[in-house]
C-alpha cells in the first residue's frame, strides 16, 4: 500500500487517505482510527511520518486522542474536511482548469457536456 506520489510530503499524502476514509463513512464521529503504530506498519512507513500526519490531523479539529485510548474522529470531522477541499478546489483546482481550457481553446459547452456524461447514472 505504500504507493505515494512525488509532488507532495507523504505525511499529507497519508492525511488525504485517511480523510477519504471519512467522508466515505469508513470513520464515523466518535470512531478511533488505527494507532500510530498499527497503522504505519499497515502502509509500510515509519511511524514518525504517522506522528506528523495525527499532529496535522489534530490541529485541524479532524481527530483527537484521548490519553491511553488513541486517537478518535471528532463530530466536526467531514464538515472541516469536506469545506477545506472545497475552498481548495475553487481556489486552486477550478482557476487551474479554466487557465488549460482557454490554453486549448476549449468552450465552456464542452466542460458541461463532459460534466453531463461522466455524472450520468
Amino acid at each position: 500500500m505504500n504507493d505515494f506520489r512525488q509532488d507532495k510530503a507523504i505525511y499529507m499524502q497519508i492525511a488525504d487517505r485517511i480523510c477519504d476514509a471519512i467522508i466515505a463513512g469508513e470513520y464515523g464521529d466518535g470512531d478511533r482510527i488505527p494507532s500510530v503504530r498499527e497503522y504505519s506498519v499497515h502502509i509500510g512507513v515509519n511511524a514518525n511520518t504517522v506522528v506528523r500526519t495525527y499532529d496535522t490531523l489534530s490541529r485541524l479539529g479532524i481527530i483527537y486522542t484521548k490519553r491511553g485510548l488513541g486517537y478518535f474522529v471528532t463530530a466536526e470531522a467531514r464538515d472541516i474536511i469536506i469545506s477545506g477541499r472545497r475552498k481548495r478546489f475553487l481556489d486552486d483546482t477550478l482557476p487551474e482548469i479554466v487557465r488549460q481550457m482557454k490554453l486549448l481553446g476549449l468552450p465552456e459547452s464542452v466542460f458541461h457536456d463532459e460534466w453531463q456524461k461522466k455524472t450520468e447514472i
